[in-house]
């Protein structure tokens, strides 16, 4: 099967560059070249390609929205998302509005065809260094998200407690299980209790099966 290609980009040397590297495919065709988002949106309707490869930032209509409004029409096109940033928030972005890949245009001459493959293929592609953003990114939101988590807020042990507490154990049942005084495990109740602002035992079993302490599964 010929792939066919719509290259979008308001720089002409660059659409020239890119054609040039769909010549050299064999089974890829270049049916249409768009200088802003609108353009591109049109052309997408009528030519119907089956991947466009999409300037982030363009005149008139970003490529972020430009993306969002053609696969709103025709989810079956992949978009290989094109930027000379490496900025997370356009990745994350063009991400969101469904684009299949995001590739560098300094790394454009290398990975181009590579993109345009995996895509086709049904897979995500990302330039390594975008790659490395998004992990970075992910990393620290999923760090901002998990503040309130029992793997934050509690010690290893108190954890060990709870679960013992939302799975029914009597505090005598805990404290010969862990090894400790029946004092000791009132203390980590009470420290679970404060540390949560949870005040009953039902609102710690709710809690450990959301935290996935627990799924008192039989």
């Amino acid at each position: 099967m010929t792939i066919r290609l719509l290259l979008a980009d308001d720089h002409q040397l660059m659409r020239d560059g890119l054609k040039a590297l769909v010549d050299k495919e064999e089974d890829m065709l270049c049916v249409g070249e768009a200088e802003d988002g609108f353009s591109t949106i049109d052309m997408a309707e009528k030519i119907n390609p089956h991947v466009i490869i999409m300037d982030v930032a363009m005149p008139d209509l970003n490529g972020i929205e430009a993306t969002r409004r053609i696969l709103e029409l025709n989810p079956n096109i992949r978009v290989v998302a094109l930027s000379g940033h490496q900025n997370n928030e356009f990745v994350r972005q063009m991400l969101e509005v469904g684009a299949s890949a995001y590739i560098l245009k300094t790394r454009a001459y290398e990975e181009f065809s590579r993109a345009v493959r995996e895509v086709m293929a049904g897979r995500k592609y990302l330039s390594p260094e975008i790659a490395r953003g998004v992990v970075d990114e992910y990393v620290e939101l999923a760090a901002a998200s998990d503040t309130d988590s029992a793997f934050i807020l509690l010690t290893d042990r108190e954890r060990e407690v709870l679960q013992l507490l939302s799975e029914g154990s009597s505090t005598k049942e805990m404290a010969d299980r862990l090894g400790i005084s029946v004092k000791t495990v009132e203390t980590h109740r009470r420290n679970i209790m404060d540390k949560l602002d949870l005040h009953s035992v039902a609102e710690l079993t709710k809690y450990a099966i959301s935290e996935g302490i627990t799924t008192l599964d039989e």
